[in-house]
């Protein structure tokens, strides 16, 4: 039976990620309807659940509890599941102010199914973030009348109605917003019963941790732990060029771009300092946060008072090769007046000739759609609709003096572009020297371990990790001040946070392993250079309203956290490979970090599922990201299990597997944001 849990095991996962790449090819309800909510699907995951009966049964694991509650977590789970697809309804309904209904849409057959009681919807409001057109609340207001009770209630964003086991959330409204539309959900015992599951899988992982006869403990005393790692580091700084050249144009005076910087504008739906807004603009132009000896304010200041002048120069960056020479420019940088001949828009000719017909962009169609834009923001610049200033009728409340300091002081100094560089140069030659001692260990026979050298790197090393972690922590933390909220709601920010908790892992570990602050500096420097030139958003802008929950960021924080600690263990993997000697430890210390890291991945899975819940009312609903985290989960559960698979005890097999494995994490990160799409493609953007 042990082989066939496995073989099932791994055909579930290969099954699953399959599914994502038909989604993506064929849409969403051609694999609802051919794998989801398939019998064969069903059974393929009960056979799962016998096998893991079978397991508590033969390996009697009652006589260790936490294993036995992390097991029955998954039958009662998958039991949830069963009930939800078999009993539970979803369906919406359509509101109009004043309108009462006594039923609602099924979801899948189309019919009217009647309600227990009945609603009326007095008004729908939007809210909005103050003095700004971007909303941050949907909400109904609606008379609750049931058996001769009246109530009113208010259904909004993560704030569901709850009545006899039906639940109501708010969907969406009328474009006059005169109705509103609510998904309604009928699940009395599925959500019971899968919350209970949820309640065991956490208490069960958590009591792996500290239960005194487990794995977990066992490995912590193991006598390897006391010995350590050997590095040696260079520190080379980093630096940048600015622009040696600039436009013959009227000079605006720094005096009056100064001035200007604490301004109050507003701008992407935030209240911000005029300095925000000019770097903004000056970097999507150019890239570049100065240009030929002018501010970001003065180049502002510049297209607004002389904008005849600044139409002819060299300040729209365009990166690609193909798009330059049909624009004819000698270099990477068009003026505006290269992108019009007289009146005519020369980027609408090659759009209509390259793209259209309904395919796929191409490469120039992309690179037409980036210039586009930069021109956009200068069009909105001199049309003066970029930016609103700050009415003086104190009907928006405008920003503290504390928090326009501390918003230049963000401005002014590039946090990631400097730790990037940094980090990345320290990591690198940190870890080839990792492999050099190893080398040179090998040959001479030397023990290098205990030399005062090695004692002066390590403190050195200590003190730097230490510094970048602080210096990125005031960084972050100044963006969290600024935008009052924990900065998680985008590619961006989640790449911050992940880099951050590298840093803040290699610092508590750096004692017991040495060698885990070249892995610091080497995962934190790879993932802020990921942030600095992808395509993600580093600007701070408000929550959209279902993101405006406590809930999404303990998912994220959580589940970047365990992405951190697979990082580790895959770069473990990469040194034990490369160096044979320190196979044994690097495994001791891959198997230990598995505990956590699962331990955050699983409750992070959790948390985001009873979000999920709460804002639209499908704790599961087969979406590409969360099919990959579920995997994830998968893939690395299986290397708990070496007593029963004993390939996972030859330190060379696990640590390939753990290098294999962190391609998983690669696709539920990036590939699902940048290739499937779903419901939480917004996480990259």
């Amino acid at each position: 039976m042990k082989r066939i849990t496995v073989v099932v095991y791994i055909g579930l996962v290969v099954l699953l990620a399959v599914a994502t790449v038909v989604e993506q090819l064929r849409g969403t309800g051609f694999v609802e309807q051919h794998v989801y909510h398939t019998w064969w699907f069903c059974a393929l995951w009960a056979l799962f659940g016998a096998g893991v009966l079978v397991a508590i049964v033969g390996r009697r694991l009652w006589k260790r509890v936490p294993l036995l509650l992390l097991h029955a977590s998954f039958l009662v789970i998958l039991l949830g599941a069963a009930f939800t697809f078999l009993e539970g309804k979803s369906g919406y309904l359509h509101l109009e102010e004043g309108e009462t209904a006594r039923s609602f849409v099924d979801g899948e057959d189309m019919r009217r199914l009647d309600l227990p009681f009945a609603l009326r919807l007095d008004s729908f409001r939007v809210a909005f973030y103050p003095g700004t057109d971007a909303p941050a609340d949907f909400r109904s207001y609606v008379t609750l009348e049931q058996e001769g009770n009246v109530s009113r209630v208010c259904i909004s964003m993560n704030h569901i109605l709850s009545v006899e086991g039906y639940r109501f959330y708010q969907s969406s409204y009328d474009d006059d917003g005169k109705g509103s539309v609510l998904s309604v959900g009928y699940d009395p015992w599925g959500i019971g019963l899968t919350y209970a599951g949820y309640w065991l899988l956490g208490l069960s992982l958590l009591a792996l941790l500290v239960w005194r006869s487990g794995e977990f403990r066992r490995l912590l005393r193991h006598p390897l732990l006391r010995r350590g790692g050997m590095l040696v580091l260079l520190f080379l700084p980093v630096g940048w060029l600015q622009p040696a050249w600039a436009a013959g144009i009227t000079p605006v005076p720094l005096s009056d771009a100064d001035s200007l910087k604490q301004t109050q504008v507003i701008y992407h739906d935030r209240v911000v300092p005029f300095n925000t807004l000019a770097l903004d603009f000056l970097k999507k132009l150019t890239g570049r946060t100065a240009w030929g000896g002018y501010t970001a304010e003065q180049v502002v200041l510049g297209w607004m008072r002389h904008p005849e002048e600044w139409q002819f120069v060299p300040l729209i960056q365009v990166k690609d090769k193909e798009l330059r020479k049909r624009l004819n420019l000698k270099d990477g940088h068009a003026r505006l007046a290269d992108l019009f001949d007289g009146e005519h828009y020369k980027l609408q000719g090659l759009w209509d000739g390259g793209a259209g017909n309904g395919r796929e962009k191409t490469r120039l169609d992309k690179a037409i759609l980036d210039v586009d834009e930069k021109v956009g923001l200068i069009l909105m610049l001199r049309g003066g609709t970029l930016f609103r200033p700050l009415p003086d009728d104190g009907s928006i409340a405008p920003l503290s003096h504390g928090k326009v300091r501390a918003e230049l002081f963000y401005n002014s100094i590039p946090f990631s572009k400097l730790l990037f560089m940094v980090n990345l140069t320290l990591g690198v030659l940190a870890f080839s020297l990792l492999l050099y001692a190893g080398v040179r260990r090998h040959r001479d026979g030397a023990a290098l371990a205990g030399s005062r050298p090695k004692a002066l790197a390590e403190r050195l090393l200590s003190v730097l990790l230490l510094v970048s972690c602080l210096f990125h922590t005031v960084g972050y933390g100044l963006r969290w001040y600024i935008g009052g909220r924990i900065p998680l709601s985008n590619g961006y920010e989640t790449m911050l946070f992940l880099a951050w908790a590298i840093l803040l892992i290699a610092c508590l570990l750096r004692r017991r392993f040495p060698f885990m602050m070249a892995f610091g500096f080497l995962l934190s420097g790879f993932t802020l250079l990921v942030a600095y030139l992808g395509e993600m958003n580093p600007h701070i802008t408000p929550l959209m309203p279902v993101l405006a929950s406590p809930l999404l960021s303990l998912h994220v924080s959580l589940i970047m956290m365990a992405y951190a600690l697979f990082a580790f263990m895959m770069l473990g993997g990469v040194l034990a490979l490369c160096r044979r000697e320190s196979g044994e430890m690097l495994m001791l210390l891959s198997r230990l970090l598995l505990y956590p890291a699962l331990l955050l991945l699983g409750i992070g899975i959790v948390l985001g599922a009873v979000w999920a819940n709460q804002s639209w009312g499908r704790y599961w609903a087969w979406d590409p990201k969360e099919v990959w985290a579920l995997i994830t989960f998968m893939v690395y559960g299986l290397a708990f299990h070496s007593q029963s698979l004993g390939w996972f005890r030859r330190p060379c097999i696990f640590h390939g597997y753990m290098v294999a494995a962190f391609l998983v994490v690669l696709m539920t990160y990036f590939g699902v944001n940048y290739l499937l799409g779903g419901m939480h493609s917004y996480a990259n953007g």
